[in-house]
């Protein structure tokens, strides 16, 4: 677990900051660099041999145990000990690329309540098939933001499409940016939207 930013105990906001499969927490705090997040406390967890999971996020669900449910727990105790702290869940904010985008998706949602925003950047919700039964609570209009290529080589737009269904019906308030590039990368345009209307 790596932090950057603000102390915590002076921050009125935090950023829990997923890196990618193959990535470090260290790579996701960089963003940092980039991403309004000035006051922020920033906390970035490292996978155990760097990837969260396995396989795809559309494999069946039993292959990417037990890192997965891990991952999960793993998060459950951050948000747990923020709250500890004093911290609401409008304070707390998710941001993720990749495999981190899709956690950060994953418990935000099988958790829904008033989050700070979650950042999405390449990503979709997990399972081999969704599983609505799954999900629980309310969004409450929190912002949800998802950037992507319209035809990315791991996050299939389909899925992309499926889970802002989902996440709208449970309150979320969801924008989407596909663009007409086949990259898995984080784009300015990504950067500079997410900076202008949730990080101002």
């Amino acid at each position: 677990m790596k932090t950057a930013g603000t102390a915590l105990e002076k921050a009125k906001k935090v950023a829990i900051m997923i890196h990618g499969r193959g990535a470090t927490a260290d790579s996701i705090l960089s963003l940092k660099d980039h991403l309004n997040l000035d006051g922020f406390a920033l906390i970035a967890p490292q996978a155990p041999g760097n990837t969260w999971y396995p396989y795809s996020f559309m494999a069946p669900d039993s292959s990417n145990e037990p890192a997965f449910s891990n991952a999960m727990k793993m998060l459950d105790g951050v948000v747990e000990d923020l709250e500890s702290k004093g911290f609401k869940s409008g304070q707390i904010f998710f941001i993720g690329f990749s495999q981190g985008a899709c956690l950060s998706l994953e418990y935000a949602t099988q958790n829904a309540k008033k989050y700070g925003s979650v950042i999405a950047f390449t990503g979709g919700l997990i399972g081999e098939k969704l599983n609505p039964n799954k999900y629980k609570g309310d969004f409450d209009a929190s912002k949800v933001f998802i950037g992507s290529s319209h035809k990315d080589m791991h996050v299939p737009l389909s899925r992309i499409e499926d889970s802002v269904e989902l996440i709208k019906k449970m309150g979320g308030n969801v924008k989407t940016m596909i663009f007409k590039d086949s990259d898995h990368t984080i784009r300015k345009e990504e950067v500079d939207w997410v900076n202008e209307n949730i990080l101002k």
